[in-house]
Parts: structure tokens; C-alpha cells; sequence
């Protein structure tokens, strides 16, 4: 158990993998986790305290933390340890024991500050509901400690490929809330799932210090705000910590505006909003993931051409896999809101505009994917500033259209009239709601451009051609896949899963056949690894 645990995943492919299996599995339980939310509470006033009650502590774990930490901590640590691996230990103790009185602090003045904050973020809150948003707000600062610090041992698992024991962390935190859903929410209600995040984060924590140790941490209560290391890490951390602030802001907006709108409306942007991540947490994150640590020691060794080679790979991979996902998404966004979350106290009005919310998101979902991984190609640099400035220009792009959107939906015009029948919304009063996914998935397309238009002139062609061809025959073998999903659900008669399942399974082996056929490299490169793990 403990070499399982302990071993090292030697590709990118390979780490890939994993975190996709990972993410599948987290995603999966998170999919689980919302489905009980809906069944229990529906898109309603608890659902929308419970929402609402997460925007100031994630916005603290991700500024310091997940943005900021981890970016700054892995490269730096990088060069520590192929100098002087003595060294690179001292330097992971000082960053772990600053970030833990930083988060302390910062947790404790915003517990103080909670009312005055939570009435900025939810302007069309009553009284009662404010006071249950500030009091669970306060509840959920223990959070952003636990994730904080385990974020710091997942860059040091990330650097050693130590990714099995790594990816466990999402799946035991979605577990510790689903445990507060079914066991603690029937009698506390909302403080019960709230209470089941928090078991959650420690599970997430505690699940990855033994490994860490197994690499060669010794904890030490060192403590050096004047180290160059520490300094340096806040240097990079600065603009990332303000692109993840933009990132927040962008959410908190998203919810004071939703908060205007019909009751549940903060729910249905945030269900929607987690499922369009389903893809991007299996595919776009984990590949990102993967690859940020080869990135980075090609750069540190000077190897500019094994960086190009990988990044254009990753990105390649990318594009095959998410383009005929977006597409079946899309197509079957009816079904699968339907499938998991018609149950309960989620009335058909909610399954309808969470529906429509997920369809507008699939336009963004390629993007999203990409920007991680763009991202981390200009974080290899040791560049911070740069994805940091496309994020507020897309913050603003955001802002604004979610604004001008959720006005323009409010009355009857063209634009009105062609989203309700896009998307079958007629009948239905108010569908200001789904003005925010529309803008949201405007914006990352944006973003995505911007990076891709700044990496090029930092690093030049990073084989723009091969990704451009793949590009075309991907979508060609997508469309062919469309074709295959009219036909197919014209024929296909049986219960609602059964005609999902079919149609997902059709889809996938029309998409595979294609892309045969067209000779694209990443079809072969996929069947390659499925006829190696076959021989083993």
C-alpha cells in the first residue's frame, strides 16, 4: 500500500491520466453532491445562502492559495532543490509556516468584517437571509487554513509526480460534503453541509502529509519574512494573487447581480456553472497539471524545444478531447440537467433556465480549458504579470456584459425572443439569469485569444501549423459525430438514461472512427496507449 501510494508517475500522459481518472471520480461525487443539494433544499432561499455564504473564503484560498501559492511555490522550489536540496526544504517550511499565520490573520479580520462584506456581495438579500450568510460566511474561514496549507503539499507532490496520492485530495473533500448532506443537513439543515466542507478540507489536508513526508519534508518552525525565497514568492505571488482576485470579483459580481434577480437564481447560475466544469476539471486542469512541472524543469535546464514539444502536445490533446465534448454537451444539456437534478424540490422552471445556463457555458468551455494550460507556459517563465493583465481585461469584458445581458433579457426584443427559442424558454417570465453564463463564456474566449496572441510573441511559433491541422480535422470528425447524434436519437427509443447512454456511446465511437480515418495524431497516439496498457 505504501509503494502504491508512494510511486511516481514517470509521463505526462501518464500523470494525465490519473488526474483525469481523478477529476472523473471528484466530478462525478460533485455532480452527486449537487443532486442531493437540489433534492434536499431545491433552487431556493437555503440554496442561495449556501452559495452566497462560499464567495469571501474561496475568494481568500484562491487568491493566496491556489492562484497565488502554488504557482509561485512549484518553479521556485524547482531551483531550489536542483541546487541544493537541503535548501529547497528550509525554503518549503518558511513558506508553509508564513502562509499559516497569513491565512490566520486574514481569516480572523475578515470573520470581523463579515457583515459589512456579505451585504456588498448580496444586495437583494432580506435581513434573515444576511444573518444566515454572515454566520455560516464565519463558519467556512476555517476552510481557506485547511486548503491553504494543503495546497503547499500538493506542490510538492506535483514536483516529485507523487500525482495518485495528490489526486485523492478532491475526491475525500467532495466526500466530506456529500457525508454533511445526507448525515448532518437533516437536522441542521444548511450548517450541516457547511460543517461537511469544513470535514472536507481536513480530509483534503490531511490525506497528503504522509507522502510529503515520504519525499524528504521535515517539518521545521522556521520563520524568515527576510529570506530571498519567501520574498521571491511574494514578487511572483502579486500578480497572480490580482488575477485571482479579478477572477473572485468576477463571481462576487456574478452573485450580487444574481441576487437582484428571481429567487434560486444564484443556484441555478452556480449548478450550471459546476457542471460546465465537469470537463474542465478532467480534461483542462489535469492536463495543465501534468505538464506545468516538465515545463518548468525544461526551462530551468534550458531546454526550450522539449517545452514547445510538450506544450503543443498538451494543447493538441486538449482540442480533441474537449471540442466533441463541448458539442455533445450542448446537445444533451436538456438530459443531463434533467437526469440529475429533476428530483425533489427542483421544480421543471429551475431545469429549464439551469439547462439553458449550461448550453450558453458549452460556447466557453474549450477556452476555459485552455487558459490553465496557456497560463502555466507563461508561469514556467517565471511570468505572473502577464496572464495576470488578460485576466482584468476579461474581468471587465465579464462585468460589463453581465450587466448590459441580464438588461437586455429583462424586457421583450429580438435578442429576448431568439434566447427563448433557442432554448425553449417560453413561457418563462423572467430568464435574465442566463445573460451570465452568455457573458461568461464570451469573456474566456477572449481571455484565451489574448494568451495565445501574448505567448506567441514571447516564445514564437510553438508549432501553430500541427495544432491548426489537428484543429480541423477534429472539428470535421465533430461534425460527422453531430450528424451520427440526429440520426441516432430519431431511432433510439427507451427512457430517458437509456437514450443518453446510447447516444454517448454512438457519439463517442463515431468521433473515434473519424478521427481514424482523418489520421489524426492524437487518435493514434490514444490507441497506442490503450494496445501498451493492453500488453501489460
Amino acid at each position: 500500500l505504501n509503494h502504491i501510494f508512494n510511486s511516481q508517475t514517470k509521463t505526462i500522459s501518464g500523470a494525465a491520466g490519473i488526474l483525469a481518472l481523478s477529476a472523473l471520480i471528484s466530478r462525478i461525487l460533485g455532480i452527486a453532491r449537487d443532486w442531493l443539494l437540489a433534492k434536499t433544499f431545491g433552487a431556493g432561499p437555503e440554496l442561495d445562502i449556501y452559495f452566497a455564504a462560499f464567495r469571501i473564503p474561496d475568494l481568500v484560498f484562491n487568491i493566496l492559495i491556489a492562484g497565488g501559492v502554488i504557482v509561485a511555490f512549484l518553479p521556485l522550489f524547482s531551483e531550489y532543490f536542483s541546487k541544493n536540496e537541503n535548501e529547497a526544504w528550509k525554503f518549503t517550511n518558511n513558506t508553509l509556516n508564513v502562509f499559516l499565520l497569513l491565512l490566520i490573520s486574514l481569516s480572523v479580520i475578515l470573520f470581523i468584517f463579515a457583515p459589512l462584506l456579505i451585504k456588498l456581495i448580496t444586495p437583494g438579500f432580506d435581513s434573515e437571509k444576511l444573518n444566515q450568510t454572515i454566520f455560516l460566511t464565519r463558519i467556512l474561514f476555517l476552510s481557506p487554513i485547511l486548503l491553504g496549507l494543503s495546497s503547499i503539499f500538493s506542490g510538492i507532490l506535483q514536483y516529485f509526480n507523487r500525482f495518485l496520492i495528490y489526486s485523492l485530495s478532491p475526491i475525500l473533500y467532495n466526500l466530506g460534503i456529500i457525508f454533511g448532506i445526507l448525515f448532518l443537513a437533516p437536522q441542521f439543515s444548511v450548517l450541516g453541509v457547511i460543517i461537511g466542507v469544513i470535514f472536507g478540507a481536513f480530509l483534503h489536508f490531511i490525506i497528503q502529509i504522509p507522502s510529503a513526508i515520504n519525499c524528504g519534508l521535515k517539518y521545521q518552525p522556521i520563520f524568515n519574512l527576510k529570506e530571498s525565497g519567501i520574498k521571491r514568492v511574494f514578487l511572483l505571488m502579486i500578480p497572480r494573487t490580482l488575477a485571482i482576485a479579478g477572477l473572485q470579483i468576477n463571481l462576487i459580481v456574478i452573485t450580487a447581480i444574481a441576487s437582484t434577480l428571481a429567487v434560486g437564481s444564484i443556484s441555478i447560475f452556480n449548478f450550471a456553472n459546476n457542471l460546465q466544469y465537469f470537463p474542465i476539471g478532467i480534461i483542462g486542469a489535469s492536463f495543465a497539471i501534468a505538464v506545468f512541472p516538465s515545463l518548468t524543469r525544461s526551462l530551468v535546464n534550458g531546454a526550450k524545444e522539449e517545452f514547445v514539444k510538450n506544450f503543443s502536445s498538451v494543447f493538441r490533446h486538449i482540442l480533441y478531447l474537449i471540442i466533441p465534448l463541448s458539442i455533445l454537451i450542448f446537445i444533451l444539456r436538456n438530459q443531463i440537467v434533467e437526469i440529475i437534478f429533476r428530483y425533489g424540490k427542483f421544480s421543471q422552471l429551475s431545469t429549464q433556465l439551469t439547462s439553458a445556463s449550461l448550453g450558453l457555458f458549452c460556447f466557453g468551455i474549450l477556452a476555459l480549458c485552455l487558459i490553465p494550460l496557456i497560463s502555466r507556459a507563461f508561469f514556467a517563465f517565471q511570468d505572473t504579470k502577464t496572464p495576470t493583465i488578460m485576466v482584468f481585461l476579461a474581468m471587465i469584458l465579464n462585468i460589463a456584459l453581465s450587466f448590459y445581458l441580464t438588461w437586455l433579457l429583462k424586457s421583450e426584443n429580438f435578442f429576448q425572443i431568439f434566447i427563448k427559442n433557442t432554448f425553449s424558454l417560453q413561457g418563462i417570465e423572467d430568464i435574465r439569469v442566463v445573460g451570465l453564463p452568455l457573458a461568461f463564456s464570451v469573456s474566456a474566449i477572449f481571455q484565451v485569444f489574448l494568451l495565445i496572441i501574448f505567448l506567441y510573441r514571447r516564445i514564437g511559433d510553438f508549432k501553430l501549423k500541427e495544432i491548426f491541422n489537428s484543429f480541423l480535422k477534429i472539428l470535421f470528425a465533430s461534425i460527422l459525430m453531430t450528424i451520427g447524434i440526429y440520426f441516432i436519437t430519431r431511432i433510439v427509443f427507451g427512457g430517458i438514461i437509456f437514450q443518453t447512454f446510447v447516444v454517448i456511446l454512438a457519439s463517442f465511437i463515431i468521433y473515434l472512427i473519424s478521427t481514424f480515418f482523418l489520421k489524426s495524431p492524437e487518435s493514434k497516439a490514444i490507441l497506442k496507449r490503450f494496445s501498451r496498457n493492453a500488453k501489460h
